[in-house]
């Protein structure tokens, strides 16, 4: 339901203001996305009176506009191979995400161990075959963008006003691996530009990631849309409706004999 809800506030965002409502399959991870999850999210939508406009955009077709904008940021020298693995990264930093509770469930933030690595020592692992990631030095491409004259960057959101970006907020996240050429920041950056995306909707647990993609717009010399992050639908217990968490599917729902007009009445929606 938290999907079908989320969805539903991009349907009725784009259909109020004139526009498209846009489905993008985000499946960079080829291990876990597979043909019968996404053709069960398809009937999914079709069952709740969900439509969308125009193709499909599979992100696992699409490798090649990733990669081409990742070797932007290289030529900017603004990536660096990571080889610290998760635990590494726990056990070096000092406190979750920043002092705000808010980004606690985007765990650790790095400590910039790797960072320090001169470019020889790194090349070196990188030859030898030691597992990494590229992450943008976000200090540093926010010094570029001052000497560009580009001290301070903004967005709007629907909900909070005028945002001024704080990319440290996250520190220097993975942009890409060395064996997937892309991460969920790169890859939702570029395709809201490719896509001529005016609106993004989703979850306020998205909020503060966006503080990232409105830092990759401006290195890349990407359109901004504006943003609206909706709240999350929670349970009793107060935690997120969602799959991780075993969390009733539409599938299921709809087995047990719900109709779709009896799924968005629950959620206070009128029927499509």
């Amino acid at each position: 339901m938290g999907h079908a809800y989320s969805a539903r506030c991009g349907f009725d965002a784009a259909r109020a203001g004139g526009g498209r409502f846009l489905l993008r399959i985000e499946d960079i991870d080829r291990t876990r996305c597979r043909p019968e999850h996404e053709a069960a999210l398809l009937a999914d939508l079709r069952f709740l009176g969900l439509y969308w406009d125009g193709p499909i955009r599979r992100q696992s077709e699409h490798f090649a506009d990733y990669e081409a904008h990742l070797a932007k940021l290289q030529a900017l020298d603004l990536l660096y191979p990571c080889f610290c693995t998760r635990a590494e990264i726990a056990e070096a930093a000092s406190a979750p995400n920043a002092a705000d509770a808010d980004l606690a469930h985007l765990g650790p933030t790095y400590p910039g161990r790797c960072r320090q690595l001169s470019a020889a020592e790194a090349a070196t692992r990188v030859e030898e075959g030691h597992s990494y990631a590229l992450r943008l030095h976000v200090e540093k491409a926010l010094a570029l963008l001052t000497r560009m004259g580009q001290p301070t960057l903004t967005w709007f959101d629907r909900g909070a006003g005028w945002v001024t970006a704080q990319p440290l907020l996250l520190g220097d996240v993975v942009l890409a691996r060395k064996q997937l050429r892309t991460s969920y920041h790169l890859s939702v950056t570029v395709d809201d530009h490719l896509q001529d995306v005016t609106l993004v909707t989703r979850g306020e647990d998205l909020f503060h990631a966006t503080h990232i993609h409105r830092l990759l717009q401006a290195l890349l010399e990407l359109k901004t849309p504006e943003y609206a992050h909706h709240p999350l639908l929670k349970d009793v217990a107060g935690q997120r409706l969602a799959k991780r968490r075993g969390s009733t599917s539409i599938s299921a729902l709809r087995a047990a004999g719900q109709s779709a007009e009896q799924l968005w009445a629950q959620l206070s929606l009128p029927p499509i």
